[in-house]
């Protein structure tokens, strides 16, 4: 009898439902442990047999492609004998002379590496350590190499990361999982006539329990996921999209249905605010990068809420508008003369400290604004205290009440805001290569009116936590 030869590869379930999507794009993961991995190596061999076909799999550092590495040398050479690894250029070249390259990109400015390049198939793996203009730049190299290829682009990733909130905002948020998401795309083609095609894309859910072979080897692995801390947890076992390691406001609640009664959460429905409060707005410039204003209300008790946005964005994530100053000057004053909540209100201007610097012969932003009769306070741009103000405006005490809340017709903050994660480097602060131009707004108005601390019962410290055992010991040796 003629032994059968062992199978290289073969998808699980839900692997192979990631496979079979014909979308333009298409985004696996939402939790870890999903196999997400393998499915990104594996789907680069699906045209390697097509002489002129090039792929590419990204990961964000060159260190991080060490993983993916050692996949691709585990099934290129036994799936496509002949396949050879050329380590100078980190690609594989196929018998038919098919091309797969793996690739990092650190830095933004590294985009620019594969301009004039065309890649047939293009892959990121863990894509929200990835930012837009990195993803979008790709995006424009996503083209056939030559005939009889077929053009798309894959990712996998879990929640959390610099691009959470442009991934989340992409694939999750729009449409219910496994739902085909459409846009149409009108374009003139080589003959000057006007077409139109459908852009696709489609968000495939994973989580550990789907990856039956690494519960096989590692039962106790999702015993382990289980144990982690609470925002960790949510996102890699749950694959929780409003809980995730890294996430700066953690406080931020605004789905009633998650919490107890008893805790408002910081979106309401807008109402009418009483003619005797008094009304802020904080400004931070910006063009090629959306500009963002908030206009805020405080009751007597000195409680902030958010009643209007005006944000200057594209539509595609961080992309501004580049409106001129007369442009928004324009804009705030209709906002103003017909809001019912800002018509007639004496408003507090506060304003990006950046307007006032350096300026052409037209004089500073600043400046620019005043001849537009728009008048602004200097912000104080104390990061880290913003940031902390920030924080005691969102915190909820004992009886579930909070100094902010956002009228729910400011989207745009109230999608940006949870989605902040914290710098690498300076990690106490926000990491500014975000979307955080609303976050940046708000800081310098809640710098002008400084709360302290809201009064929280203690949280009880368990037996096995790190910091509990050391002081025990500590009184073990005082003894």
């Amino acid at each position: 009898m003629t032994e059968q030869p062992a199978e290289l590869w073969t998808p699980q379930p839900r692997q192979a439902i990631f496979m079979a999507r014909g979308e333009d794009e298409a985004f696996f993961g939402g939790a870890a442990g999903g196999g997400k991995s393998d499915v990104v190596v594996v789907e680069a061999l699906r045209q390697v047999t097509i002489p002129n076909y090039k792929g590419i799999i990204f990961r964000k550092t060159y260190r991080q492609l060490g993983e993916l590495l050692e996949k691709a040398d585990k099934y290129y050479p036994r799936a496509f004998p002949g396949a050879r690894y050329n380590s100078q250029q980190s690609m594989w070249r196929f018998p038919s002379g098919a091309k797969v390259y793996f690739a990092g990109m650190q830095y933004t400015k590294d985009k620019v590496k594969w301009q004039g390049w065309q890649f047939d198939y293009i892959a990121f793996d863990e894509l929200t350590h990835f930012q837009w203009e990195e993803y979008s730049y790709m995006m424009s190299r996503n083209r056939a190499a030559g005939p009889g290829t077929r053009v798309y682009i894959r990712a996998t990733g879990n929640p959390g990361g610099v691009g959470h909130g442009w991934v989340k905002n992409r694939f999750i948020l729009p449409a219910p999982p496994m739902t085909p998401m459409k846009r149409r795309i009108r374009y003139i083609d080589q003959d000057g006539e006007e077409q139109e095609r459908w852009n696709t894309r489609i968000f495939v859910p994973s989580k550990v329990q789907d990856n039956r072979k690494l519960l096989e080897n590692d039962p106790d692995y999702i015993a382990r996921l289980a144990a982690l801390p609470r925002k960790e947890r949510e996102a890699l076992l749950e694959g929780n999209w409003d809980s995730f390691s890294g996430q700066v406001f953690t406080e931020w609640k605004d789905d009633a249905d998650h919490y107890e009664d008893h805790i408002r959460t910081h979106v309401i429905k807008p109402f009418r605010i009483p003619d005797h409060w008094r009304v802020q707005m904080g400004f931070d410039w910006g063009y090629s990068k959306p500009f963002a204003c908030g206009w805020y209300a405080y009751d007597d008790q000195g409680k902030q809420y958010m009643i209007r946005e005006l944000y200057g964005c594209t539509g595609e994530p961080d992309e501004g508008v580049q409106w001129t100053v007369p442009q928004i000057a324009q804009k705030i004053h209709e906002i103003e003369a017909q809001d019912p909540n800002l018509k007639g209100k004496k408003i507090e201007r506060i304003g990006d400290p950046a307007i006032w610097q350096g300026g052409t012969g037209e004089g500073s932003i600043g400046e620019m604004f005043e001849r537009n009769r728009i008048y602004f306070q200097e912000g104080n741009h104390e990061r880290l205290s913003g940031k902390m103000q920030c924080h005691y405006r969102l915190s909820i005490d004992d009886e579930g009440m909070t100094m902010f809340q956002a009228f729910d017709t400011c989207r745009h903050f109230i999608r940006t805001i949870p989605s902040l994660v914290y710098d690498e480097i300076d990690v106490e602060d926000v990491d500014t290569k975000q979307e955080d131009h609303l976050y940046d707004q708000w800081r310098y108005c809640c710098m002008t009116r400084r709360i302290s601390p809201r009064v929280r019962k203690a949280e009880p410290v368990h037996h096995d936590d790190p910091l509990n055992l050391y002081a025990d010991r500590m009184k073990i040796t005082a003894r």
